[in-house]
């Protein structure tokens, strides 16, 4: 039989509004008829009318906007995935990415690193740092391990090292897809206050970067594209670039190198075999390549 509800919205409020201990949020327990908070009082956490919200549950009023809903959201204490359903519910979209200071990745996420032991992998925030890696992305790519913890970002380690410009046979091109990447991937996390310390560090330091970023080119998606590794122990490497969202972390993101052909894939074993690794500069962590010869 097809569902026939036609006032969803309303129902998940008042089931989470039923759910909540009013003690703990500061209310009084006196002459309480059912559990949870009332209506006002939901009202009041969201800074809304009683009569608006309780029009809301009742499906009247039409649909609220995105900035009242995320305090509706508030003052119900939910989860981010119970605030996402309530915005499919209410707008038919989800919410847009909040920005997130990264706290780490579980156990099980790093387990997913290390077993992929012969494709260099790690996980990176919306503003490009790195917060986990595993084994053979410090023996091809970049040993982050090495660098203190307020540097392992990619942007720095991009235009911070004169070694890792030597490796990059189109550091025009690429350095501009960097920057353009990285300005549009804050921009969609809304992380621009959080990384201008940073951005206004560069450009004091590099010229290049300052002109690169005051040019306000925006980049898209990179997409699943061959990437050039020049090693400065192996050599020229072909790995094969994907991304993937981590479920529940809109914050985070997994990208991964797999090795291109089995000449590259030896390359790779090869270097994790003899301990080679380089000390945290070694490749080009998200710039668009095509596939090319080493130079010389």
């Amino acid at each position: 039989m097809p569902d026939t509800n036609d006032n969803a919205l309303g129902d998940y409020l008042r089931d989470r509004r039923a759910r909540l201990d009013p003690a703990a949020l500061g209310f009084p327990l006196a002459r309480r008829r059912t559990p949870g908070l009332r209506r006002e009082e939901v009202a009041q956490r969201a800074h809304v009318s009683a009569t608006w919200y309780t029009w809301l549950e009742q499906g009247r009023g039409g649909a609220p906007s995105a900035e009242v809903l995320s305090r509706i959201a508030h003052a119900l204490m939910l989860t981010e995935a119970e605030r996402e359903y309530v915005f499919l519910l209410a707008l038919g979209r989800p919410p847009e990415v909040r920005f997130l200071d990264a706290e780490g990745v579980t156990p099980r996420l790093q387990r997913v690193l290390d077993s992929l032991e012969t494709s260099p992998a790690y996980v990176k925030t919306s503003t490009w740092d790195v917060v986990a890696w595993n084994h053979a992305s410090t023996r091809v790519l970049t040993d982050y391990g090495a660098l203190p913890t307020g540097q392992r970002n990619i942007l720095r380690v991009v235009f911070g090292s004169t070694l890792l410009r030597r490796k990059m046979p189109n550091w025009e091109r690429d350095s501009r897809f960097v920057v353009g990447a990285f300005r549009a991937d804050v921009a969609r996390a809304g992380a621009a206050a959080r990384v201008q310390p940073m951005v206004d560090e560069l450009c004091a330091l590099d010229p290049e970067f300052r002109a690169l970023w005051r040019g306000n080119d925006v980049q898209g998606s990179y997409g699943e594209h061959p990437k050039h590794v020049v090693h400065p122990v192996a050599g020229p490497i072909d790995l094969e670039y994907s991304a993937f969202a981590v479920d529940g972390r809109p914050d985070l993101g997994m990208v991964v190198y797999t090795p291109a052909t089995p000449r590259d894939l030896a390359r790779v074993k090869a270097l994790i075999a003899a301990g080679e690794g380089t000390r945290a500069v070694a490749a080009l962590p998200a710039a668009k390549r095509p596939r090319q010869s080493a130079p010389a």
